[in-house]
């Protein structure tokens, strides 16, 4: 099928897509945290069945984790990815179908819960990309799997399932692709070869004071007081460590000591996120944060060593030029000038590329927008971009429906019928 028969039939192609708003409003209204996606892949796992479309379902996999298996005869096996988690954020958007959820954390504490990264589009999407493309089977051939992730906020979701015997489950892709909504203009699409995302690397750090009377400071060594010094000493790695041509971002997400007032704790947690995109810029920046923590520490009189303890890690996203070159060809022929080829490579962090890279395989991720045109067009007239649209993780993220669904499940279709269309 030429890539203008693809374009047409995609064209063509008449799709209810009320269902899927429906699913959306419900999976957003109903929103669970890593490592407890079940509702969520219970949902995603009984639709396909009901698809009877001849996908074969896998559940369970690394926790929540789910594959639906759909064999069309002959040809490359491709593999679409959607993670299914949502975040420890308090809604804030307003909407009618926002979340009140409260659920308890890995920590045991009960927190907030929200939708703030658009899981809930990448679920709907998915699921409405797998009923299309079973609709269209004589047009193409090969191997479809559809995967919906867990635990891809804390790091863990792909290696998982993969730790977990995936590929004993289902046949080992020959391409994997994945995409994510971002606070882009609604109906755009941004792809790169090569990096697209970033590298990732988090800590709780624990730093010891001795504690006391609030009002025997001489009697204690404050781990605030230290605490903050690391702080603010943390904030120069970028500024005076990293070569200004490089990237890099230290962000400390959380810093908590003490209960009370009046009270002196014995010890400080920091809890810090690294962003890199070369590993020697991720080497340089973990060395300095040891070695700043350590003086700080030293210089402070802490009682003792401080500790470090991994909470996540993410890979660096590469896209692979051969297959990603490919696929821009589809959305260039298909989105037009809604198609940024060289869009910049994200800050942000994804583990989807180890459902390839675990088995020397290449990977595709892509972007699509989510913030509605008019409201898009009227802030960047005004500069106003960073200031007023609200970015992935906000209590204020809300993508509107359409057209961003429909642009996500145009997008997958496309990525799948670029390596399974039929000549």
């Amino acid at each position: 099928m030429p890539t203008q028969s693809l374009v047409s039939l995609l064209s063509s192609l008449s799709i209810d897509l009320d269902p899927y708003e429906a699913i959306y409003k419900n999976l957003h209204s109903h929103p669970e945290l890593s490592h407890q996606e079940e509702k969520t892949a219970a949902r995603a796992a009984s639709h396909l069945n009901s698809l009877d479309a001849g996908y074969e379902v896998h559940t369970s996999i690394g926790g929540h984790g789910l594959a639906g298996v759909l064999q069309n005869g002959m040809g490359k096996t491709v593999l679409l990815r959607a993670d299914m988690d949502a975040l420890p954020v308090k809604e804030d958007t307003g909407l009618d179908y926002a979340s009140n959820v409260t659920m308890r954390d890995s920590d045991d504490v009960v927190k907030p819960v929200m939708h703030a990264c658009g899981h809930d589009f990448h679920v709907t999407a998915l699921l409405a990309a797998a009923e299309r493309l079973a609709e269209i089977k004589e047009s193409w051939s090969g191997t479809l799997i559809v995967l919906f992730q867990p635990n891809e906020e804390r790091g863990g979701g792909a290696q998982a399932m993969v730790d977990d015997g995936l590929y004993n489950k289902i046949p080992v892709p020959d391409i994997v692709m994945g995409q994510h909504v971002m606070a882009l203009r609604a109906g755009s699409v941004g792809c790169k070869v090569g990096h697209i995302m970033s590298e990732a690397d988090s800590f709780k750090i624990t730093i010891f004071g001795r504690g006391g009377h609030g009002s025997m400071p001489h009697r204690t060594v404050d781990p605030v007081v230290m605490a903050a010094s690391v702080v603010m000493k943390l904030q120069t790695v970028v500024s005076r460590e990293v070569d200004p041509d490089q990237f890099a971002v230290v962000t400390v997400g959380s810093l908590q000591a003490g209960q009370t007032e009046n009270v002196i704790s014995d010890r400080a947690e920091i809890r810090l996120n690294i962003r890199t995109q070369n590993h020697e810029v991720r080497n340089r920046v973990l060395a300095a944060v040891r070695r700043i923590v350590k003086g700080e520490c030293e210089a402070s009189g802490a009682t003792k060593e401080p500790t470090f303890e991994g909470t996540t890690k993410f890979p660096l996203s590469i896209n692979d030029e051969t297959v990603t070159k490919n696929v821009h060809k589809s959305f260039e022929e298909f989105f037009g000038d809604r198609f940024d080829p060289n869009t910049k490579c994200s800050t942000a962090s994804e583990d989807y590329s180890i459902l390839a890279s675990s088995h020397g395989k290449p990977s595709c991720f892509w972007f699509f927008g989510g913030v509605d045109e008019k409201t898009w067009d009227e802030k960047e007239q005004n500069g106003r971009l960073a200031e007023d649209i609200p970015v992935n993780h906000s209590p204020f993220f809300a993508p509107v429906i359409q057209p961003t669904l429909r642009t996500g499940i145009d997008a997958l279709c496309l990525g799948a019928l670029t390596f399974l269309k039929k000549p």
